[in-house]
């Protein structure tokens, strides 16, 4: 899963720039922040994180890497129909504790999110790019 989002800057007659995301409407402001906030109201709504169209010569904002294995996991949860109740009982944790690890203001460890996804037959793979 590719977590990178296409994002339209339109500069505005104050000198400030509108930031956009096409797939994310409620993200509206400063874009790495403004996405990862919308995106976790998505999953405290319990909603599909939207895939990312092309960019179709627009920038990206990648999300971090954190952030993109969270949301990695909350999406393998869903397609496996397991809440983080039934997640907590496989993992031998409390659902506390799997929400820490959906949550993207939460600094969780790596490797915790990691191993969740593991258990759901998943694999955290990074790859990096020129900026």
């Amino acid at each position: 899963m590719r977590l990178a989002y296409p994002v339209s800057l339109e500069p505005q007659d104050d000198g400030t720039v509108l930031v956009s995301f096409p797939d994310i409407p409620e993200a509206l402001t400063e874009a790495e922040d403004c996405l990862i906030a919308a995106l976790g109201g998505y999953i405290e709504l319990r909603r599909s994180i939207p895939k990312p169209s092309p960019a179709r010569g627009r920038p990206l904002i990648a999300l971090p890497a954190l952030a993109a294995a969270k949301l990695a996991l909350y999406c393998a949860m869903r397609s496996h129909g397991l809440g983080n109740t039934a997640l907590a009982a496989e993992l031998g944790t409390t659902e506390g504790a799997v929400r820490r690890l959906l949550d993207l203001d939460h600094r969780s460890h790596i490797d915790r999110v990691e191993a969740a996804l593991r258990l759901l037959g998943e694999r955290l793979v990074v790859t990096t790019q020129a900026a």
